[in-house]
């Protein structure tokens, strides 16, 4: 995927103090300029170039194994603290990583040291303050150091080093700005924060363009029950987006629709119905399970 470079107005103001405390300072609305749209214009001219790439292995992988993963890894970053980019960065390694391998998604120890890996991984890329990998918590499963490691190298290698990647959050000021009028801005960019770490549960990230994923997001925080006639309009805003694109974001709202009726049913949608998606999970929880100590594994599976 394409490396992803900050505009230095997309990004509110942090310092590093501020950047690894529980609140998310990056879920704050900052005004979009000129400058930031030629930019978000030049990211969706880099998605249009990728999105023709076939990826690895067209292999069905097991959607619980998956499932399973991205819930620790969602709650494992709502423990640490950790950046909700970070968290969908450690995703996309995941989806990659099954993509471009052959590895059987039938061993439970591997899906559990590969969410470990990738979550290290995108921790190191975006926090100031990374967590020490002993502290890498797995219920039923204990991992030593050089066993996360010997894993985080072979990501790294599938990925070919390519660790940098476009994520929705980059878009949310530029599609709040366009979609929301004047009105709920930080309220609804929280939202729309809670709603893109929901629908990775549901989806290969890899296989969706993240503008098309942050642009649904937005539009179901700020209304959940838009027509299709009226998405059309508000899309109508973004102006290098045709039909495809059009049809890309009714489909990923609509998903949206249901996650959002699943979890909210018989009442409202209030503005934070959405706060608790990410359960935190008790280090101490973690129970007496097997140990891992011993890269040779690891190293056997690197040599298939």
């Amino acid at each position: 995927m394409e490396s992803e470079t900050p505009s230095p107005n997309l990004l509110c103001s942090e310092d590093e103090s501020s950047l690894n405390e529980q609140k998310d300072e990056n879920l704050e609305f900052c005004s979009v300029s000129e400058s930031d749209c030629e930019f978000i214009e030049t990211l969706f001219q880099r998605e249009t170039s990728f999105r023709s790439i076939k990826i690895g292995s067209t292999r069905s992988r097991s959607k619980c194994c998956r499932l399973d993963a991205v819930k620790w890894i969602l709650d494992t970053r709502a423990l640490f603290g950790y950046h909700h980019r970070t968290a969908y960065l450690s995703v996309i390694y995941f989806d990659l990583f099954f993509a471009r391998t052959e590895y059987s998604d039938g061993i439970p120890w591997l899906v559990r040291l590969l969410s470990v890996a990738c979550l290290s991984l995108a921790a190191k890329m975006e926090e100031c303050r990374v967590r020490a990998l002993t502290e890498y918590c797995v219920e039923g499963f204990k991992f030593q150091t050089n066993v996360i490691q010997r894993m985080e190298l072979m990501v790294l290698n599938t990925l070919e080093w390519t660790m940098g990647s476009a994520t929705p959050f980059t878009y949310l000021n530029y599609f709040v700005s366009k979609f929301c009028g004047e009105s709920r801005h930080r309220q609804v960019k929280l939202r729309a924060s809670e709603l893109i770490l929901a629908v990775i549960e549901e989806i290969n990230v890899v296989e969706h363009r993240p503008s098309v994923i942050a642009a649904a997001a937005v539009l179901a925080a700020y209304d959940y029950r838009l027509t299709k006639t009226t998405l059309e309009n508000k899309i109508e805003a973004v102006l290098s987006w045709g039909s495809l694109e059009k049809e890309h974001v009714f489909s990923c709202y609509s998903l949206l629709q249901e996650i959002l009726m699943l979890k909210t049913p018989k009442t409202t949608i209030s503005p934070n119905s959405l706060s608790n998606y990410s359960t935190v999970i008790s280090r101490d929880s973690i129970k007496r399970g097997l140990t891992f100590d011993d890269s040779s594994q690891v190293h056997k599976l690197s040599k298939r």
